[in-house]
């Protein structure tokens, strides 16, 4: 990335607009030791559930389908979450693909997993395209957010799967307002839904020599939308992950 000279300006302190990792393990803890940079974490948006009342308006009956989709543990958490609300007995013959490995494995707090047909790709819904073609007839629902990921839907549309979004919660923007006189000199993004929240928090928000990191082409594209300054794209072939980006950053200002 080519730094023009007022931008490069010694890092000290990174907000990663997350939650805080469960395990010390994170990489982000291990860039904050060897650069001795302060990292705080703290999440943008939040995810609230549909109330059942509410999805009953959506008129999905439950029994109709044969498999789900999850795309998130979040999708996982409130599917189960609406199913016992609604009173309705997951199936044990109901049929489970998830997108990640990781999500699978989630599955065993809400069923006994060796004995349900659970399938998982390793991060996208093209990573499934083996499987589900093996299951083209189930008729699938989709667990989602009101901002659910457009990839996976696409990809079910363009391959003709019987599939029905269940909007079952919501993104919602977080109360920002303890973070009005602190400043970093990294944000990093992963969401446009970030970048709204922190318009809505802060509206008269102003870049000034604060860097902006940000995974993803949507997430780049809502701050450009907004005429910042992207200084830390990722993910980037010299750089597949936000700490691998923020750290070549990190090599070329703090000389």
């Amino acid at each position: 990335m080519q730094l023009t000279d007022a931008r490069k300006k010694k890092v000290k302190s990174i907000l990663v607009t997350l939650p805080k990792p469960e395990s010390e393990k994170s990489p982000y803890y291990d860039l904050a030791k060897k650069y001795n940079v302060k990292v705080d974490f703290r999440s943008f948006i939040h995810v609230e559930g549909v109330p059942a009342k509410d999805f009953r308006k959506e008129k999905i009956n439950l029994p109709d389908y044969t498999a789900v989709i999850f795309t998130s543990r979040n999708a996982a958490d409130h599917f189960f979450r609406t199913c016992e609300e609604m009173r309705y007995e997951v199936p044990t013959e109901l049929k489970y693909f998830c997108l990640s490995e990781t999500i699978a494995l989630y599955l065993q707090k809400y069923i006994q997993y060796r004995k349900r047909k659970i399938f998982f790709g390793k991060q996208t819904a093209s990573d499934l395209a083996e499987v589900l073609k093996k299951h083209a007839s189930e008729k699938f629902l989709y667990p989602c957010s009101d901002v659910s990921a457009e990839e996976t839907q696409r990809f079910l549309q363009e391959n003709g799967y019987d599939f029905t979004p269940a909007v079952l919660y919501r993104t919602v923007c977080s109360d920002l307002s303890d973070l009005r006189e602190v400043f970093y000199d990294i944000i990093a993004f992963f969401s446009p839904s970030s970048i709204q929240s922190l318009y809505k928090n802060f509206p008269d928000f102003e870049q000034n020599n604060t860097r902006i990191a940000a995974f993803g082409a949507s997430t780049q594209k809502a701050i450009l939308d907004r005429n910042l300054i992207l200084d830390i794209p990722a993910p980037m072939p010299n750089a597949p992950s936000m700490t691998m980006a923020i750290e070549q950053y990190i090599k070329q200002v703090n000389k």
